[in-house]
């Protein structure tokens, strides 16, 4: 017998040795029959292992095959499944091209049994119920700059009306006094005034699932119910009537405009100035200016002789002022029209500052629907109308 390998010799030799305790003088044959059948016993328990491991292979692979039919189960409709692309299907079906492309130059082309649109949702090839759009934010409507509550002064108050006394007479009779002279009386008068407390208010109905499922939309409801009510409360501030329930604003109790003095072929700048000077003889100085945006540009853009621009360069930022007062530019002022005076001495009573309310009204909770209503109460007083000048720039007739 040849043993071509060191590895298989050694075999040979473990498998002797292990044959050695069987023999005896008296055991007939040839040690390597011995040998044979000490390897093949050797051999029939290898193959034994074997088949051992092969069932359990056989097992595993019976698992396998389960969990793909359960895979395949799922990508029909019982759990995710991510559509394959264009470009993973095209991939997936030239591979070996795509290797060869990637150093050379050429073309290549796979099918695909329908053409893929988004265009249908019904019919082989239709991926509509893939696409899912993007939601952006909503689209609000432009909203205009409130500005006139901020140049009052604002008071906190507790009940329905508001009253204060106003001293509307004078008499000084100081004089110089000798000894022993009598000394002359003076006197002073008052009014007691009444401010009311009006309410402003408006409400939407809405449905309680759509509040629930969409945040925003109750986000923007408060938004639009609060600018309601400071839209109105700023056009009450100015133009209020005094009858019904409407405030008395400013300009029905300003003083009108008169020049204090001539200036010829005065333009809007300068009529500003005389309205600031007839504010300031008042004893109550001015601090503000209010007018409509298109008239601080006709302001803004006045050129003289040379054609520069007198309220300063375009090329640099100018904050709207004349005079060193501040300019408050608001579209609730009438355009060609200006109001100049003191602001802080009016004041603005908050009963109530603007609040959202949610509530059922009659049928709403049957019908799952809910009433928001925006609301705020507030009163207007006036106290020194004469240091308020209304007037008329004179561009339209």
């Amino acid at each position: 017998m040849t043993i071509h390998s060191p590895i298989a010799a050694a075999a040979a030799a473990h498998l002797l040795a292990s044959a050695a305790p069987l023999r005896t003088k008296n055991t007939p044959g040839d040690p390597l029959d011995v040998l044979a059948q000490k390897f093949g016993a050797h051999v029939s328990q290898v193959l034994e292992k074997l088949g051992a491991t092969n069932d359990e292979l056989n097992g595993v692979k019976t698992q396998l095959f389960e969990l793909e039919q359960k895979a395949g189960r799922a990508s029909l409709g019982g759990g995710h499944y991510e559509p394959e692309t264009w470009g993973a299907a095209f991939t997936k079906s030239r591979s070996a091209e795509l290797q060869r492309l990637s150093s050379e130059r050429g073309r290549t082309s796979f099918e695909i049994k329908a053409t893929i649109t988004s265009a249908t949702t019904d019919a082989n090839g239709s991926a509509g119920g893939l696409v899912i759009p993007h939601r952006d934010q909503l689209v609000m409507m432009p909203k205009r700059r409130l500005a006139i509550r901020n140049l009052l002064n604002v008071v906190q108050v507790s009940s329905g009306s508001v009253e204060y006394p106003e001293q509307t007479g004078r008499v000084n009779n100081a004089a110089m006094v000798a000894e022993g002279g009598l000394k002359p009386q003076s006197d002073l008068k008052f009014d007691m005034k009444t401010v009311p407390i009006r309410t402003i208010a408006h409400w939407m109905k809405a449905s309680k699932q759509i509040l629930e499922d969409s945040p925003q939309l109750r986000d923007f409801i408060d938004q639009e119910l609060r600018y309601g009510l400071a839209l109105v409360e700023e056009g009450q501030i100015l133009y209020g009537d005094g009858t019904g329930q409407n405030l008395t604003g400013m300009v029905s109790r300003a003083t009108g405009f008169a020049a204090p003095m001539v200036i010829a072929d005065a333009n809007e700048i300068d009529k500003i100035g005389l309205a600031i000077l007839q504010a300031s003889l008042t004893n109550t100085p001015p601090d503000g200016i209010v007018i409509h945006p298109s008239d601080w540009w006709r302001m803004r853009l006045t050129k003289d002789a040379d054609g520069k621009y007198l309220l300063g360069d375009p090329q640099t930022a100018v904050q709207p002022s004349l005079f060193g007062l501040p300019v408050v530019t608001t579209e609730a002022m009438t355009a060609d029209k200006f109001l100049v005076g003191s602001f802080q001495s009016q004041t603005l009573y908050d009963r109530w500052e603007a609040r959202v309310e949610v509530g059922f009204e009659n049928d709403d909770f049957t019908r799952n629907l809910v009433t928001i209503l925006g609301e705020e109460r507030i009163g207007l007083a006036t106290k020194r109308p004469e240091a308020l000048i209304y007037g008329d720039f004179g561009n339209v007739a």
